[in-house]
């Protein structure tokens, strides 16, 4: 279009979101395409997908309902709302029912509806997931990062929230809780849990438990913050991470009974926004919730193969001389390459900015800066995806495999290479920088 602009974004923009830039895992991805359409050969371990099919049987239910053309209750299908209630019973522990349902299209937007219906300071520990921090500011919401330490397993203890809450008590406040994490691949032992649930009830602490990669405990062992203080924590779940159905957009909350007036300004705003989730992924969904054998198996496949591979990506990191912690659920991993920050500081790499664009550079490798995740800047960290294999490749291949039988690493090279491969280019990176 042609003509003079005569608006300026500085004088017209919310300041909210001036100068907000586009999701940096979305960004990444985007560039990552952009440089192989260019020819060049790029490893996409920047994005956080599920690498693994959605189930069939799950797949199979959507394309009976894609008749579903109605518009569905802003809260969600009862049907699927009560499917999650059961499955969260069994699963998690958690007693609630279907009243306790909120579905939306993705997490991301109903944790959005939250921070915008809840009138409070969000408490963020870091490293954090890209999108909580941006959320909140968009809103206008006051943000208080909370920086933690590899020795604590980069969990927030229960004396830094209580240290916070004691400073300003009586201030209305939700701590953002991610379990397993996103970008550390780390979870929160249950008596750290405890500990956390007590000082949350004693402050009065909404808790927003993201336990979106639950599911994915590598062990199946997942431990729910809900169950110690139901009364103040809010369950965030969905199938993008388990069901590898990120782009169904299709999120849950369970909000429990006392902050259900949260629930209904929440339920108030979405039928101003988005009035309902799509119906046949909706309806689809609540196969994925149900009882089922092959979900089951499907989920124990999913869990070995992402538990092998990413303790094996660890170790060779480790060996090439970076902190890492070994994951325990999900499927990223977050190094720390500060010890080699005089090689790099003579090659002109001084943050975790400059980091990632050298190491993209010179190996094709794409990841994350840790600044992205909340981390200071100077700090050498990175997020690592290791998801960019074929998941369904591994899957049939990983059923062929005793259960009693570990995955070996001839079965990561020949089902998860391209990983294997961009993570090798990393070591060899780290060791010429010595």
């Amino acid at each position: 279009m042609n003509g003079t602009c005569e608006h300026s974004p500085a004088d017209e923009l919310n300041p909210n979101v001036l100068g907000l830039k586009p999701s940096a895992t979305v960004a990444i991805n985007e560039r990552s395409n952009r440089l192989r359409a260019e020819g060049k050969e790029i490893f996409k371990l920047g994005l956080g997908q599920s690498p693994f099919p959605v189930p069939d049987c799950v797949v199979a239910e959507l394309q009976r309902q894609a008749h579903q053309k109605d518009y569905l209750p802003v809260r969600g299908l009862p049907a699927l709302r009560e499917a999650v209630a059961d499955h969260h019973r069994r699963f998690y522990g958690i007693e609630c029912s279907a009243d306790n349902v909120i579905v939306g299209p993705g997490s991301k937007e109903l944790m959005f509806l939250l921070q915008l219906a809840y009138n409070g300071e969000i408490l963020i520990p870091t490293p954090a997931w890209v999108s909580y921090e941006p959320q909140a500011r968009i809103i206008g919401r006051k943000v208080r990062l909370i920086d933690t330490r590899i020795e604590d397993g980069f969990r927030i203890t229960a004396e830094q929230l209580d240290e916070i809450c004691a400073g300003n008590p009586g201030q209305p406040r939700i701590l953002v809780l991610n379990d397993p994490s996103n970008p550390t691949g780390r979870t929160y032992p249950g008596e750290e849990l405890q500990q956390i649930a007590e000082v949350a009830r004693r402050h009065r602490v909404v808790v927003l438990s993201d336990e979106i990669y639950g599911k994915l405990h590598h062990d199946g062992e997942h431990v729910s913050i809900v169950p110690m203080y139901p009364e103040g924590t809010i369950f965030s779940g969905g199938l993008s991470k388990w069901c590898g159905a990120g782009g169904w957009r299709l999120g849950v909350f369970v909000v429990p009974d006392c902050l259900h007036w949260l629930l209904d300004a929440m339920a108030a705003v979405a039928s101003e926004t988005f009035t309902s989730t799509s119906a046949p992924i909706q309806y689809a969904a609540v196969t994925a919730f149900n009882r089922s054998m092959e979900i089951r198996v499907y989920l124990s496949q999913c869990r070995r193969i992402l538990k092998t591979l990413g303790n094996r990506l660890a170790d060779d990191l480790r060996a090439a001389g970076a902190n890492i912690l070994s994951p325990e659920g999900g499927f990223y991993l977050f190094p720390d390459f500060g010890g080699r920050r005089e090689a790099f500081e003579r090659m002109g790499i001084t943050d975790s900015h400059a980091l990632c664009e050298r190491l993209l550079e010179d190996t094709g490798v794409a990841v994350l800066p840790g600044a992205e995740f909340g981390r200071p800047k100077e700090e050498l960290t990175a997020r690592i995806a290791y998801v960019n294999f074929d998941g369904k490749q591994a899957l049939d291949a990983a059923i062929d495999v005793p259960d009693d039988q570990p995955l070996e690493r001839s079965f990561l090279q020949e089902n998860c290479g391209e990983t294997m491969e961009a993570v090798r280019r990393i070591c060899d990176w780290l060791k010429a920088a010595e």
